[in-house]
């Protein structure tokens, strides 16, 4: 085990978690702040719907105290909570429920944190185009010293090589975080695809997707959510930095696969060549919003391009966008954007791509 849990805690927690809960369901409100991490609170559901599943209707708009997370001024600090996606809850079980919202201010706007809402407008606006993302969302572990699983004390590991995708002791750790947050992602309905251990050690990667659309983001916030979740009952933290240690190790990223309907039929390079000629001619703009401290990241080494230039290539690890060699010899696919850094927001890069291909919501 990660951390410090022990067993006599979970023992004495599950005799609660079994309580009768007298016709009545907990929500759990998770939203995003203002430095990109995620928060919750607790509301009681006092009804039930007839046969047990809530719909957005039956949840009401909540709020919280925005000056405390860096959201609101102290003295109109009100942020309100508008419930837009819901998932069972691995944590609580039926009929309790988890609940993505979107962050509004009193005027009635838009938090402006609150990039969903922009997000989910170029959604609509080109859902002609039936877009589909996936997000490989790499991450590390890390003990209450801020220190990797399982790194020396005063020093380094051995060099990459034997950690990626590893298994055995010394080559990988904090699987029983990774499988926990597996399961709690299918349990939840998280469009989870797949897990494995990354080059660094205690560095890791879950893939989420193909979602349509603005689905993408909320399930990847989610899955975030249940990651640090779990890693609390453990007693480890988790940490989406591009660059949490020192060292010449690679950096974690956020890659985003994308393909549109025109993309995935026969013909559709032409569609991909075209998308990734408009990327090229707003990489600053995308860089912008790719996530905090991405050069440390994108160096132009470890199977990165070069922050300051835009490269493509097929089954190119080390260029701006890859297109994956299956989809060059078939004529049609998906390519994939390897820029974005592990801390980046799932809206904003989803967001952007349908911008840059099809158009700002002005141009419709």
């Amino acid at each position: 085990m990660a951390g410090s849990t022990t067993v006599s805690y979970t023992q004495n927690l599950m005799k609660y978690m079994s309580l009768d809960q007298k016709g009545s369901a907990m929500a759990e409100y998770i939203w995003i702040d203002s430095t990109g991490g995620t928060r919750s609170k607790s509301k009681t559901l006092t009804k039930i719907p007839k046969g047990g599943e809530f719909s957005l209707e039956d949840l009401p708009e909540w709020n919280f105290d925005g000056s405390s997370t860096g959201q609101a001024p102290g003295d109109n600090s009100d942020v309100y909570l508008r419930p837009v996606a819901i998932f069972p809850d691995p944590f609580r079980g039926a009929p309790n429920i988890l609940v993505i919202t979107e962050c509004w201010d009193p005027d009635g706007t838009p938090n402006k944190f609150n990039y969903r809402h922009e997000c989910a407008k170029l959604m609509e606006a080109h859902k002609v185009h039936e877009p589909w993302f996936g997000l490989e969302q790499e991450y590390t572990l890390l003990d209450m010293s801020d220190r990797p699983y399982g790194w020396p004390t005063n020093g380094f590991p051995g060099p990459q090589g034997p950690y990626y995708c590893g298994v055995g002791t010394g080559k990988v750790f904090c699987r029983d975080i990774v499988e926990a947050h597996f399961k709690a992602c299918l349990f939840a309905g998280v469009k989870i695809s797949g897990t494995n251990a990354e080059v660094m050690p205690a560095q890791w990667e879950f893939q989420v997707g193909p979602c349509a659309g603005i689905e993408l983001g909320d399930h990847l916030w989610l899955a975030r959510f249940l990651l640090h979740r779990i890693a609390e009952e453990f007693g480890a933290k988790i940490s989406f930095h591009p660059k949490p240690i020192p060292g010449d190790w690679n950096g974690a990223g956020l890659h985003s696969n994308y393909s549109s309907k025109e993309m995935r039929c026969e013909g559709g390079m032409k569609f991909i060549e075209a998308a990734i000629k408009k990327l090229e001619g707003r990489h600053k703009e995308h860089i912008a919003v790719y996530g905090e401290d991405n050069t440390l990241r994108l160096t132009g080494r470890h199977e990165t391009g070069s922050i300051d230039s835009f490269s493509y290539g097929v089954a190119n690890r080390g260029a701006s966008i890859r297109i994956p060699r299956e989809c060059a010899h078939k004529g049609f696919g998906y390519f994939e954007d390897r820029r974005p850094a592990s801390n980046a927001d799932p809206y904003q890069i989803t967001g952007i791509m349908m911008e840059t291909i099809y158009g700002g919501l002005d141009e419709k």
